[in-house]
């Protein structure tokens, strides 16, 4: 490498490495999750200053985790088609330079959440990630299970807005986890079943690489997708929603469950990545429909 193209890697392409070791797409949901959550849990105007420091920390502790994550992963993601270009696999940065950079973000979202917030938040923000790293990450080469359990840290960030906004986790607050929950299951199924031969190649134990035939891979998305559509109406069965989002949730709920059942009658790759996608449309619809009606109930 020329002493130029190194310049060139300092100036240009290594704050963007950094920029892509936190996963912007993933970080993405999270920040409209902790939207969510942070406007559904406030009483009375919305705080704005409030909603930057909790998005502020929040996105810290969030990068820092996938840093951390890719840190941990860096041989297994070498492997892998779909991670190969990843910028430890591919040089761009040194371990080191993530593990410092996810570290510092983790500790420094959390001692702001813990300072503009308040500790609650910080608290449900640093469980996220340790549940991810500590938890989640290195059961994905053990067990099958390890979806489940990734679950419960992907179905946080939405009580760290709640905290943040209200200072207690109400039923409420449970109920958006219970909607982020179940909902993981077809979107990372989906996932898994596409990518099923890198994830064997790295030695991940995601069901689809286990399951070679896709009966319990697509059962599991069907049955979770019909529970998503009970569990995604309860804010109206608690007071926390109207007529409206019930209705609303069940059209949406039943579009998913449709998709999920088309995509099992071929169980192909494209078919598998239509659903990836109706999932990833799922989610931030049926928030913007439970804001919405929040707003109409004011």
């Amino acid at each position: 490498m020329s002493e130029t193209r190194a310049t060139e890697l300092s100036s240009f392409e290594k704050p963007w490495a950094y920029l892509v070791l936190t996963k912007p797409d993933v970080t993405f949901l999270v920040v409209i999750t902790t939207v969510a959550g942070f406007y559904l849990g406030s009483r009375g105007p919305m705080d704005w200053v409030l909603l930057l420091h909790t998005l502020g920390g929040t996105l810290l502790v969030a990068g820092g985790t996938a840093a951390l994550n890719q840190y941990i992963e860096r041989r297994m993601d070498a492997m892998m088609r779909r991670t190969a270009a990843r910028p430890l696999p591919a040089g761009q940065l040194q371990p080191r330079e993530a593990l410092l950079f996810g570290a510092g973000g983790i500790v420094l979202g959390a001692l702001w959440l813990a300072l503009a917030a308040n500790g609650l938040a910080a608290l449900v923000a640093l469980a996220t990630s340790v549940l991810y790293l500590g938890v989640y990450t290195p059961l994905k080469t053990r067990t099958t299970l390890s979806t489940a359990v990734g679950a419960i840290p992907g179905a946080l960030p939405p009580l760290i807005g709640w905290a943040a906004a209200r200072g207690s986790l109400s039923v409420g607050a449970w109920v958006l986890f219970g909607i982020l929950f179940f909902w993981q299951f077809p979107h990372f199924m989906a996932i898994a079943w596409m990518y099923r031969e890198d994830y064997a190649r790295a030695g991940i134990r995601m069901l689809p690489v286990v399951d070679r035939k896709g009966d319990a891979t697509f059962r599991q998305i069907v049955m979770t997708s019909v529970i998503l559509v009970w569990v995604s109406a309860l804010p109206s069965v608690i007071g926390m929603a109207g007529k409206t989002y019930f209705f609303g949730s069940l059209v949406l709920g039943m579009l998913l469950l449709q998709v999920g059942l088309w995509a099992n009658r071929t169980r192909s790759n494209a078919r598998a990545k239509w659903l990836m996608h109706a999932t990833v449309a799922h989610i931030p619809l049926l928030l913007l429909w439970l804001v919405l009606d929040k707003l109409t109930m004011q």
